[in-house]
């Protein structure tokens, strides 16, 4: 069978019979019926453009986009511009449907639009996150600091609005800022940036006002704001996002700011010992040509061996310095791994092939404005990201919300590597699993789709471990990568789940390994995620993502997934890559969502071994303050 022609037969019966069983958790079952359908006729439906909807489905006609937000105040695109541009058609979304793709266990208000984290932090037995907030609309504007408190960082309780643009120096827009807690006196430094009434973005330093409230619930800014103005040589407009600070050897502390030089994209560091005066560095802590404005940067040390997370102030033996970028641009979330002069403040990177903005990212998919905060109580570096709605400004209005955060992730630098990271669920995500289901060797023959009969598939925490079995000569020279999606076939792959599918598969969200015969006795193996039939909605962005992920040694392909409704956040090799995709489908909801695997290679047999969880709903509501 020709890589590229779509599975339209059934495999050869041969392989059918290897099939007949299917071992569930040491139990022979029944045969699962295999289908190779749906998943066959992909060919052809890879593009957004290309993507047919049935007839007698209605649609109507919606306004033509404004330009993205946040342009002219000189932050990131807030929205998806080009979506409508040419017909301005949008699905006829029901009620129902919109109500299905609000999350059940990640964190977002309740309405409204949020967009990135700022100043996470852990304090007095509560995990405080704040995030910034319309607190009118569901799209980007009048940015306010939301806040909200937990115990495990997975159920949360929502706060009063912790800073609000009341001041001339942050009234079009309290925007990021990171907190520093002090070793000594244990005071809380909040730093943030303020956008001025001309759009100016200088840095503020608030406190809380009793820092014996558990709940931090009252903030006052202080009289020496703003503390930082752009300095000479940096646009107004290019001056945001102070990250928490790190203490150096000779007692100052240090803060980075993202910023800019025409299309260097660079770190501004800034010594202070009472954060409210400060000396700028002669030299920047590092620069990148070419990657533009540099906003939400991130410092922050790891250990080469181990597991713990570490201090922002940690530097010595055995550490390196991540820094992290996210590249306004490309709204893309780029890091690298490194080394810290804490004397002459430069950090150089381990590899300059693979620097900020040119090599590896936090995740491939949608994500951006991470941050992430050492939580002292368990010892650990957690991270964040936001993940914005890829459906219209439009639909977003209908609904009432927009954006969502990704479930918290730790990270440790990958010993075995050197240069990745590996990010994973924290452990607390685990209280939710509810019913359990455990598949052991699945045998997935070239050109199947197999179900997986678990009922609804909305809310799922799956591992799963692939074996593969060549069952022909090697077929050396193959160029696929992610960008066919998972319909265009090779000899090694793709295979993987079909998650959100209905029973029909006229929607799925593919998520898959690609193993590629490069030459005769090398294999590249690349992690992806094809949205491109997730939804019949047109107007919905629907991408293919995906990377080359590094296979070491004896490793057997595996993949972690939280389905949470419109979000799949999908973890390869151990956290090694990560890809978070929104998708909207329209039929593959409540009850009629779906898990299958499937196997569009020509020449491999896939086992796969597999343990899912139904999870159950965080509670994340308001904070009954009358209850206090």
């Amino acid at each position: 069978m020709a890589p590229d022609t779509p599975l339209l037969d059934p495999p050869p019966s041969s392989t059918r019979r290897r099939h007949g069983l299917i071992k569930q958790c040491g139990l022979i079952l029944p045969s699962l019926v295999i289908f190779s359908v749906g998943l066959l006729t992909l060919a052809g439906h890879r593009s957004q453009q290309s993507l047919s909807i049935s007839a007698g489905v209605a649609h109507h006609q919606a306004p033509a986009p404004a330009p993205a937000r946040g342009l002219r105040e000189g932050v990131s695109a807030k929205s998806i511009p080009g979506n409508l541009d040419e017909e301005g058609v949008s699905y006829n979304w029901t009620n129902a449907m919109f109500a299905w793709q609000r999350t059940a266990y990640h964190f977002q208000p309740q309405r409204n639009w949020m967009n990135g984290f700022a100043g996470p932090m852990y304090h007095k037995g509560w995990y405080h996150i704040f995030y910034q907030y319309n607190p009118y609309s569901a799209v980007w504007g009048n940015i306010t600091w939301g806040h909200a408190v937990s115990r495990d960082l997975i159920h949360w309780l929502i706060l009063p609005l912790a800073l609000i643009p009341d001041n001339w120096y942050d009234i079009n827009g309290v925007w990021t800022g990171s907190a520093t807690r002090h070793p000594e006196d244990g005071n809380i430094y909040m730093l943030y940036t303020g956008s001025t009434g001309n759009l100016t973005q200088v840095q503020n330093l608030a406190h809380p006002a009793d820092l014996a409230d558990p709940l931090l619930l009252r903030w006052v800014k202080s009289p020496a704001n703003p503390i930082l103005l752009p300095p000479p040589g940096i646009g107004p407009k290019d001056f945001r996002d102070p990250t928490t600070a790190w203490l150096g050897p000779d007692g100052l502390w240090r803060v980075a700011i993202g910023s800019r030089v025409e299309k260097l994209g660079l770190t501004l560091v800034y010594k202070t010992d009472d954060f409210v005066s400060y000396e700028l560095l002669d030299h920047y802590l590092h620069s990148v040509p070419g990657t533009g404005m540099w906003e939400c940067v991130d410092f922050y040390p790891v250990l080469v061996n181990g597991t713990k997370g570490l201090d922002t102030s940690a530097v010595g033996e055995g550490i390196k310095h991540v820094l992290k970028a996210s590249l306004d641009d490309t709204k893309l979330d780029h890091f690298a791994v490194g080394t810290y002069d804490p004397v002459k403040d430069l950090w150089t990177p381990d590899d300059p092939e693979s620097d900020v903005g040119i090599g590896l990212k936090y995740d491939y998919g949608r994500y951006y404005a991470s941050k992430t905060f050492y939580d002292e109580e368990k010892q650990r570096r957690i991270l964040w990201g936001w993940i914005n709605e890829t459906d219209t400004e439009f639909d977003d209005l209908k609904k009432g919300w927009a954006s969502l955060q990704t479930i918290p992730r730790t990270v440790v630098l990958d010993s075995k590597t050197g240069r990745d990271l590996l990010q994973w669920p924290v452990e607390e995500i685990e209280s939710l699993r509810l019913n359990f289901f455990c598949f052991d060797e699945v045998l997935v023959g070239p050109g199947s789709v197999v179900p997986l009969h678990i009922g609804s598939a909305t809310q799922l925490d799956i591992t799963a471990e692939f074996e593969v079995e060549l069952i022909s000569g090697k077929k050396p020279g193959e160029e696929n990568r992610c960008d066919g999606g998972a319909a265009e076939r090779s000899s090694l792959g793709p295979f993987g789940i079909l998650a959100l599918a209905d029973a029909s598969l006229s929607e799925l969200t593919p998520v898959f390994f690609r193993p590629v015969q490069t030459t005769l006795d090398t294999v590249t193996t690349y992690f992806c995620t094809d949205q491109t039939r997730s939804s019949m909605a047109p107007e919905v962005f629907k991408v293919v993502y995906g990377s080359s992920i590094p296979v070491v040694g004896d490793e057997k392909l595996e993949m972690r997934v939280l389905v949470d409704h419109s979000i799949v956040e999908s973890f390869g090799q151990g956290g090694r890559r990560v890809i978070s995709s929104r998708v909207y489908p329209t039929r593959a909801i409540y009850g009629d969502a779906r898990l299958f695997l499937f196997n569009n290679a020509t020449d491999v047999n896939v086992k796969v071994k597999l343990k899912i969880w139904e999870m159950n709903s965080a509670f994340i509501r308001p904070f009954a303050l009358d209850q206090l």
